[in-house]
């Protein structure tokens, strides 16, 4: 049975500005409501632009979709709505872990599946969908459809970082990551420039790896920040559940209070924070994963008119140069992000149709909502990426244009045909 509510669903970005959204709450066993309006899953609400909005329609809310089905030799099926986080509480003390997540657990099954979510292992595993096994998915029209590597494959691929067109996801089998325990061994490096970020990246060993970037160095030391890296560890530590220890941010922050001064000094002392060039120890896996995650409502520091997060995908052999390009931009426009991170993906085969992460350099960052300003900064940002055949990210877009995202995703022509018919979001019809 299904319930109707009228409450506002905005995008974690609060860009573009919302009304209340009409939405039905599925509840098992799960149907699909009777409407005359396309429908759009929603998760937890944590894609930054207008891919989980559907203002002309409907949204299919799968909070009550918490169900978990079964487990056994390290493989969960669970139903859409449960969240990372969830999964996390369960697993970790029975010696699993997620065997890729993004920077929040506070992000639904489905959700991570129809944007095919990475993280900071994507050179050894790969997205979230490279560790889904199979997923049942209601069409439209009330079939309901197992789909696999092995079975409805084509519909499989479409599905997985598909944006939820292809379907309700009613739940999914995923398999998990054994470890011994659910510290970190973590190290912390501070680098100079793009030349050691790449040095770097290039070493191995390390599962996890990322770094933190001052978009405000010199033009000497563009990319210079802190490089972090990490393995589960192998000390014979304890499995715990790490507590959730938050804090709230109560109210919209005045939009005046992110600028160049603030953002400046904020990356200043972030960089100095550490002394040494190298220090090490061992970190719970809720630092180490989900930093932002301890501060409730972390988006309202960018005030009332919300922000943009920007995360593009450069190849790997134009990678340095590439970023050189943009981060000078970005540097010369005055416009900072206190959030800019730099990570590498790995040569790794992907499931899905339209999955954004390719082999090459990833750079993503939050700029505060300037209008005009920030847009043409963004636009300029796409010709770069475009030149050398890279890519935007759809989960986190907001403002592209559609010339610019066909030539990003060829792919779309083909992922047509696999669109429901009666689903469809401000992201689809912003790119017909």
């Amino acid at each position: 049975m299904n319930f109707k509510v009228l409450k506002p669903y905005p995008s974690w970005g609060h860009y573009p500005p919302t009304r209340a959204q009409s939405a039905y709450v599925l509840e098992p066993p799960v149907t699909l409501p009777n409407t005359d309006s396309s429908m759009l899953p929603r998760g937890l609400g944590r894609s930054y632009g207008d891919s989980c909005l559907n203002e002309s329609g409907v949204l299919l809310d799968t909070k009550e979709l918490y169900h978990f089905f079964d487990f056994s030799e390290g493989v969960l099926e669970v139903e859409s709505g449960v969240s990372l986080e969830e999964i996390l509480n369960f697993a970790v003390p029975r010696g699993y872990f997620l065997p890729v997540t993004p920077g929040t657990k506070f992000v639904t099954v489905g959700g991570a599946i129809a944007n095919d979510v990475h993280g900071k292992n994507h050179h050894v595993a790969g997205n979230f969908g490279n560790h889904v096994l199979e997923l049942t998915l209601l069409r439209s029209n009330g079939e309901l459809v197992t789909c696999s590597p092995s079975q409805n494959t084509e519909l499989f691929q479409a599905t997985i970082g598909g944006l939820g067109l292809t379907g309700l996801i009613v739940s999914a089998k995923v398999r998990l990551k054994k470890i011994n325990s659910s510290y970190i061994d973590q190290e912390v490096i501070k680098y100079k420039n793009l030349g050691e970020f790449f040095e770097l990246s290039s070493e191995t060993g390390h599962e996890y790896t990322v770094a933190w970037i001052d978009c405000f160095a010199s033009q000497n030391n563009l990319g210079k920040g802190l490089f972090i890296r990490g393995n589960h560890s192998t000390q014979k530590l304890a499995l715990d559940v790490h507590p959730n220890n938050k804090k709230t941010i109560p109210l919209n922050f005045p939009s005046w209070s992110l600028n160049y001064l603030s953002v400046k000094a904020f990356n200043t002392l972030y960089y100095n924070q550490q002394l040494k060039k190298q220090s090490s120890g061992v970190v719970g896996y809720d630092p180490f994963f989900y930093p932002l995650d301890k501060i409730n409502h972390w988006n309202r520091i960018y005030g009332k008119p919300g922000f943009f997060q920007y995360q593009c995908v450069v190849p790997k052999a134009q990678s340095h140069e590439q970023m050189q390009k943009i981060l000078k931009l970005i540097s010369k426009s005055g416009i900072g992000s206190f959030l800019v991170v730099l990570k590498m993906f790995g040569d790794y085969k992907k499931q899905g149709l339209l999955s954004f992460p390719e082999e090459g350099a990833t750079l993503a960052m939050d700029f505060p909502n300037q209008g005009e300003k920030v847009l043409g900064l963004m636009t300029a940002l796409d010709e770069l990426v475009l030149e050398c055949g890279g890519k935007v990210y759809p989960a986190k877009d907001a403002r592209l244009s559609k010339q610019s995202f066909h030539q990003m995703y060829p792919e779309f022509e083909r992922f047509k045909a696999f669109i429901d018919p009666n689903f469809s979001s401000n992201y689809l019809r912003r790119m017909l």
